[in-house]
């Protein structure tokens, strides 16, 4: 009867395990919904640096689409740290807006061959090379565009 209690106690240790793993899904899940929120709240509230209203027009729209786009690409991911990713993107996605006033990814400029590897200047190593050095806010913005 003791070794009963044990392996009920071992099955049932699995369970609180779960549950962690689902409030922090669900934690997530909550981060994600808030910046959803937020970028709707920021595209009802956006005026146009130019003060035109077919700016401001045309902005808010982009920053709708862009929203919807992203957040209905992601959907579906699983993996915490593409998740994590994902979120630290948007938050700075929405900080650069805001302090920039444009709500378009700012462009990076890279010379061609600008990247020196350490050894050889293949394309197939400048590429790489690009791919990591491309700042977290544009990550996802060649994939959608």
């Amino acid at each position: 009867m003791g070794e009963g209690r044990n392996c009920l106690r071992g099955s049932m240790g699995l369970p609180p395990l779960t549950l962690v793993g689902l409030k922090m899904t669900a934690a997530t899940r909550q981060e994600v919904l808030g910046l959803y929120r937020s970028i709707f709240r920021l595209a009802r509230k956006w005026q146009a640096a130019s003060g035109q209203m077919e700016d401001t027009i045309k902005e808010k729209q982009y920053i709708l689409n862009e929203a919807r786009t992203l957040f209905q690409k992601n959907k579906n991911l699983t993996d915490p740290d593409l998740i994590k990713q994902c979120i630290d993107e948007c938050t700075a996605r929405i900080e650069i807006g805001l302090h920039y006033q444009i709500p378009y990814p700012r462009p990076i400029h890279l010379p061609p061959m600008g990247l020196t590897p350490r050894r050889g200047r293949g394309l197939q190593t400048q590429e790489k090379l690009r791919k990591f050095s491309k700042p977290l806010y544009l990550k996802s913005h060649d994939e959608v565009s």
